[in-house]
């Protein structure tokens, strides 16, 4: 489990490793819902590479619903615990699932962003936990900036197809060419074995190699909120943009999109 020094420095640097905190059992359940998953795609599904027309980046959001795997592991592994003790909150929202999958021989780089502007969503306490269902290389794993959820800025959304979002609200920066300046940053980045998993909070910079490994990079990545968590409904385009939340700007996010896991 998560104890105080994880928790800490999970708070201070915004990311940080866990190790085998996702047992066999649920990481044999989560690659069972994702062949279900892209054998039966969503409207949201994104092809971001293909070659010789066969898809080798590609991903998919927001099916916790209808797929009994992942609601199985939502509401009855420990995960949503662990998302507690990392924000230190009492509460504990489920905001949403995301699936993404680098093929082997994938080359395309996850561009620098940050997630917070994508999201519909404001306050510090949140944190999304990136579950790997194949060992991840170093070269072929994300990257984090330590320390860039306490920058206080919430950075342009960019496309992982390379292009920024159509935003006109002014509480957007565009986001630094970091890429090109990478020595002016703390950069970390982490090995892992299955079981293992890596949390960061929304607001921390990140990116991620292309798959240069021999085998296929499979990730579910679990997305909470806690206490401090309020609604924001954003100027420009969100994603995910959650059609059926009727929610107004600063309303908790209590609903049945995003329902409560635990409460204290």
């Amino acid at each position: 489990m998560i104890d105080k020094k994880i928790s800490n420095e999970f708070q201070e640097n915004g990311v940080v490793l866990l190790k085998q905190i996702v047992n066999q059992k649920w990481i044999e359940e989560l690659r069972k819902g994702i062949e279900y998953n892209f054998q039966n795609p969503s409207k949201y599904k994104c092809v971001y590479e293909e070659t010789d027309d066969q898809e080798i980046f590609y991903d998919d959001y927001c099916n916790w619903q209808r797929i009994n795997e992942y609601k199985n592991f939502i509401f009855n592994s420990n995960i949503a615990k662990i998302a507690g003790l990392l924000m230190q909150s009492k509460k504990v929202n489920l905001f949403h699932e995301h699936v993404l999958i680098k093929e082997k021989g994938s080359k395309k780089r996850t561009p620098w962003h940050q997630d917070q502007g994508y999201y519909c969503v404001q306050g510090k306490d949140n944190v999304s936990i990136w579950i790997p269902l194949d060992k991840i290389d170093i070269n072929s794993s994300m990257e984090f900036i330590i320390g860039s959820h306490k920058w206080n800025k919430t950075f342009l959304p960019t496309k992982f197809k390379g292009y920024d979002y159509d935003h006109k609200d002014e509480e957007f920066e565009k986001i630094p060419d970091i890429e090109s300046n990478r020595d002016n940053y703390k950069i970390i980045s982490y090995e892992c074995d299955i079981g293992d998993a890596i949390a960061f909070n929304y607001a921390t910079i990140h990116a991620a190699y292309g798959n240069n490994s021999k085998n296929r990079r499979r990730a579910f990545s679990i997305r909470f909120t806690g206490d401090d968590a309020r609604y924001i409904q954003r100027k420009g385009e969100m994603s995910p943009p959650f059609p059926e939340v009727k929610l107004n700007n600063n309303d908790v996010l209590d609903s049945e999109t995003f329902p409560v896991l635990i409460s204290s």
